[in-house]
């Protein structure tokens, strides 16, 4: 048994070794289990979720909408990753958490933290005219290959107020700015719940690369949200990467099915790759 430890860590870190120096990074919605979502409901469409990250093999997902029992089987099937997070209602596992996993074979999680959208974004609050609690989760990373590190911010703005998304937009890039005293590469995913012509994203625009900024709406998989309609690609593009300090390699809306042609999620997946810049 100890023969196949060793053989295993030594396969590990010829792989980690002969890793090129890129970064690929998922935002993903996968839809809070309701049980009254029929034949979109969290267990016909969990496995797919997971089989999605588990071909994809990212390094980095930004996830929303996930109660601690999705976060908990997706940690136990995909067993290269963890995750950093906690649930927005009490700041351990109840409600919504918008979690990021990680590959830790690829990976190491430096410093990590979650904080409310809100006037006291260190206590359990709700925001401005925010409708719910909403959080931002996020971690400092060593990338084992390089040793290089970044940061990574995940997000789920209010669906209802405006003033708090303009306000979370701001005490986001505030923490940042606050946070990143080694000025190294930043990357922020989220559902944003907003569109690209509104105040909060072109607040983000302003400071960081959004990675599909160029992509037109007449382009066949230009929106993120689908709602779960039937032959709805997605007209919205409400999702985002947002970057600053990594040079853009690819960028993309990535539609994942089920089995039975339903989408896995009402969301797309946004997934862009990433090089550390010289």
């Amino acid at each position: 048994m100890k023969v196949l430890y060793f053989v295993f860590y030594l396969f590990s870190l010829l792989v980690i070794k002969n890793r090129p120096e890129e970064i690929t990074v998922i935002s993903y919605n996968i839809r809070y289990d309701n049980p009254d979502d029929g034949e979109n409901q969290w267990s016909l469409r969990k496995e797919k979720v997971a089989s999605y990250l588990r071909e994809t093999q990212p390094d980095i997902v930004g996830m929303q909408e996930v109660l601690h029992h999705q976060l908990e089987y997706l940690n136990d099937v995909l067993d290269k990753f963890s995750y950093v997070g906690v649930g927005r209602d009490d700041g351990k596992t109840k409600g919504e958490y918008s979690p990021i996993l990680y590959n830790s074979m690829n990976l190491k999680v430096e410093e990590s933290n979650t904080f409310w959208l809100s006037e006291t974004p260190e206590e359990i609050s709700v925001g401005w005219d925010a409708a719910l609690e909403r959080i931002c989760t996020y971690a400092r990373f060593k990338d084992l290959t390089s040793g290089k590190q970044f940061w990574v911010f995940n997000t789920h703005f209010d669906h209802i107020g405006e003033l708090a998304r303009a306000a979370s937009a701001r005490l986001i890039l505030r923490k940042i700015e606050k946070l990143n005293k080694m000025n190294i590469p930043v990357v922020i995913t989220g559902d944003f719940n907003l569109t690209p012509d509104t105040e909060p994203i072109k607040i983000l625009q302003n400071s960081f690369e959004d990675v599909l900024k160029d992509r037109a709406p007449s382009e066949k998989n230009y929106g993120t949200f689908t709602g779960f309609k039937k032959g709805e690609t997605g007209l919205r593009r409400i999702d985002y990467i947002f970057n600053k300090g990594f040079q853009l390699e690819t960028a993309d809306h990535i539609w994942v099915k089920t089995a039975k042609g339903g989408w896995a999620s009402d969301h797309h997946p946004v997934q862009a790759t990433f090089l550390f810049k010289n």
